[in-house]
């Protein structure tokens, strides 16, 4: 906390790795979305699970994501 108040929030969340965790987190979030739980037993089908929900998510987010053309 001392150093968030003498260095600023900015700097201390580079220092602290903040912005990497609350991305992490944000992607675990989204791969929850989808369920708590992984179905699968078998390791090599979880891992095969795992890699669908995130094609899926990349997918959602290709949709979802805006082209941006520069008006002449």
């Amino acid at each position: 906390m001392r150093a968030t108040r003498h260095y600023g929030r900015a700097f201390w969340k580079r220092w602290a790795g903040y912005h990497a965790r609350s991305r992490a987190e944000a992607k675990m979030r989204c791969l929850k979305s989808f369920g708590e739980r992984i179905a699968a037993r078998d390791p090599d089908r979880q891992t095969a699970e795992i890699h669908i929900r995130v094609a899926l998510i990349n997918r959602f987010n290709a949709l979802g994501s805006a082209e941006i053309v520069r008006a002449a």
